[in-house]
């Protein structure tokens, strides 16, 4: 059985957005599709409201079948070295989700995937989304139906966001990613944005996605029917 490729970026505002414009290009040219984590807030006074720029380039991708997936409300720690939804209860995760996705309404880019920050989500997270309306979690380890109460396993290999960026990380990421796609399995593959600048991060994902595709890994994005639940219809 064929591998399923799913290559991610997170991070993405005003001075990412052309390190992603670039990445998604090689994606293009290996025609593999791309699923967009975005926050409407971001650290430094990011609003993404006041960036049509990048705005438009996520309808644009969305367009050619890339998938959005909100990324927390403004990724601020809500305990200290907490990630945004790692320790919230249900109603504070309630209020966060719910003022995001007026956010994403606003600016055209709703979704009812979720992945919280760092891919760390607390359990009254988790109860919070189907309250609002998400429909797939996405944690660190597995992908969430929430309607159904189902869980396909399958971890991220990530560089940035949580994940260590160094030349020895990224090694033993292309080689994870590797054995993963080999045994035809669902990889997942996570970069923020800024590491996309960097050209050591950003050519090891290359190459592990340049793998993947070698041994046969077929590109997917994050949706609201994982891959377990379609097969098995």
């Amino acid at each position: 059985m064929n591998a399923e490729l799913i290559v991610s970026v997170s991070g993405i505002r005003d001075t990412t957005r052309d390190a992603a414009i670039e990445f998604a290009a090689e994606m293009d040219r290996r025609r593999v599709r791309l699923s967009l984590l975005v926050a409407p807030r971001l650290k430094g006074g990011y609003r993404l409201t006041e960036d049509p720029a990048t705005q438009a380039w996520l309808r644009g991708r969305r367009a050619r079948e890339d998938a959005i997936v909100l990324h927390g409300y403004d990724q601020a720690a809500t305990k200290r070295r907490r990630a945004e939804f790692a320790a919230l209860p249900r109603h504070e995760a309630r209020l966060r989700l719910t003022a995001a996705d007026r956010v994403m309404e606003q600016v055209e880019l709703r979704t009812r995937l979720f992945a919280a920050p760092r891919w760390s989500a607390s359990d009254g997270a988790l109860d919070a989304l189907p309250d609002v309306g998400f429909r797939v979690a996405l944690g660190l380890t597995g992908i969430y139906d929430l309607e159904r109460g189902s869980v396909q396993r399958a971890r991220v290999y990530g560089i940035g966001e949580g994940f260590r960026a160094e030349p020895w990380w990224c090694r033993a990421l292309v080689m994870g990613a590797a054995r993963t796609a080999r045994r035809g399995g669902v990889l997942r593959l996570a970069i923020s944005g800024a590491q996309l600048q960097r050209p050591g991060p950003r050519q090891a994902m290359l190459d592990a996605v340049d793998l993947a595709l070698y041994h046969g890994a077929i590109s997917e994005v994050y949706r609201r029917e994982p891959a377990s639940v379609r097969r098995a219809a």
